[in-house]
């Protein structure tokens, strides 16, 4: 299972993370919310952790994005917001249960636990086939019509980035996230080179990659591609 945590108090995330990881889960973390966003928009989790006081995006505008864009991801809110009204507020707005802090790790495992029961409504395949390629998560392969092609490390987490966004826009600052992390920037012309080879690749084995730029905004698959 693969959690997500936007939490901006470092000690209370690092913690709640090393917790769940000593109890199997898959965690990752982001410390404001313009980062959790990001990550919750370009990857599949089965649960996201979220506070509702974050540093440039609040919890409530991301509860909002993910549900305008029909992201059924399970949402625990975890707030010192301890009102009724906010509770209400929080579970209108789509999120699937509200514990207020402080709390005990058990409590909130138990709830974990108790959504991932209902069913894993954002589970994704390891395998994604769009326009004759398939990307397989699992063997780390990229095909088309079953020919290998070979990629970089670059050159595949860019395409896993936009294969698991498809029919969204992907702007070059979430490419960046998901190849490099936070602690370094890859630039729009060094993501356009890695891009321009795997169109060779690509073409060299008969196909003609589904990816387009739309100009100012970033990147897209669109859902016709399919």
């Amino acid at each position: 299972m693969k959690l997500l945590i936007i939490e901006d108090s470092e000690a209370l995330r690092r913690s709640i993370m090393v917790g769940l990881n000593n109890l199997g889960f898959t965690v990752d973390e982001a410390g404001d919310g313009a980062t959790g966003l990001s990550m919750a928009l370009l990857n599949p989790y089965d649960l996201i952790i979220l506070d509702l006081m974050l540093p440039n995006v609040d919890g409530m505008d991301i509860l909002k994005s993910l549900r305008r864009q029909n992201i059924e991801t399970k949402v625990i809110i975890l707030s010192a917001k301890n009102l009724t009204k906010d509770k209400i507020d929080g579970l209108m707005q789509g999120a699937d249960d509200y514990l207020t802090k402080p709390f005990s790790f058990e409590e909130l495992h138990a709830r974990i636990l108790a959504l991932l029961r209902r069913g894993q409504t954002n589970q994704v395949s390891n395998s994604h086939h769009i326009a004759g390629f398939t990307l397989d998560l699992e063997t780390k392969n990229f095909s088309y019509l079953n020919h290998i092609i070979d990629l970089t490390r670059n050159e595949f987490k860019i395409i896993e980035c936009l294969f698991l966004a498809q029919g969204r826009v992907v702007n070059v600052e979430m490419i960046s996230e998901a190849v490099m992390g936070n602690f370094d920037h890859l630039s729009k012309n060094t993501i356009e080179s890695h891009l321009s080879s795997v169109r060779k690749k690509a073409r060299e084995c008969g196909g003609d990659l589904p990816i387009k730029n739309k100009r100012g905004f970033g990147y897209i698959i669109e859902k016709s591609a399919s």
